[in-house]
């Protein structure tokens, strides 16, 4: 991934939490029948390795499952994103020397990809994912709500995924190479939108100089 070092995230800590803070991912892996891609749920274990390990799964009818990854995966995790207007800035009044762009956060996790069958360790991966998913729900679902019969027959049409991360990227394009009056102008806009990521954009300017 492109960073310029303005906006260039390397806090531990911080990048962990975008990855959480995620609700779905993109697993890539280059195979012998060449890239493949999946739109995933999957959670973060901060504590295993030193940068955490992913779970998730796929249908176990999905190819990516079954074609042997070649060399590293590639796990794409998107923040909130939104456009940016010239016309927000205030160097505009000034120059008007301004273009387009757009503000958004994401983190490349790099590492490889196991997958695997085993039924107790895929329940444990289903369960963790909907723990946390359910959780702040009036009514959460749980796993064991459900037949234990009916989960298991489930179980046997997916795969499981671990990826430990060997590498990390994040990238926080939020306008600090603009001006602080330009932040202003592009937080005050962003923060009128009807668009809810573009309001989460808005609270992430910084607007110190």
């Amino acid at each position: 991934m492109y960073i310029p070092p303005a906006f260039r995230e390397e806090d531990l800590p911080s990048l962990q939490a975008m990855m959480a803070a995620a609700g779905l991912a993109t697993l890539v892996t280059r195979t012998e029948e060449g890239l493949m891609a999946t739109p995933l749920p999957l959670v973060l274990a901060p504590e295993e390795g030193p940068y955490g390990t992913l779970y998730g799964h796929l249908a176990r009818a999905n190819a990516q499952a079954r074609l042997a990854p070649q060399g590293e995966a590639l796990v794409l995790f998107q923040g909130p994103d939104a456009y940016v207007s010239p016309g927000w800035y205030a160097s505009k009044q000034e120059h008007h020397k301004v273009v387009p762009t757009w503000n958004y956060t994401a983190v490349h996790a790099h590492g490889p990809a196991e997958f695997f069958e085993d039924a107790e360790r895929l329940l444990a991966v289903v369960t963790r994912l909907t723990a946390r998913h359910e959780a702040g729900r009036p009514l959460p679902w749980s796993v064991q709500d459900a037949p234990d019969s009916f989960i298991r027959a489930q179980l046997r049409g997916i795969t499981g995924l671990r990826l430990p991360i060997a590498r990390l990227e994040g990238k926080v394009k939020m306008s600090q190479n603009r001006s602080a009056a330009d932040r202003a102008g592009v937080a005050a806009g962003l923060a009128t939108s009807a668009r809810p990521g573009d309001r989460a954009v808005a609270a992430l300017i910084p607007l110190d100089s």
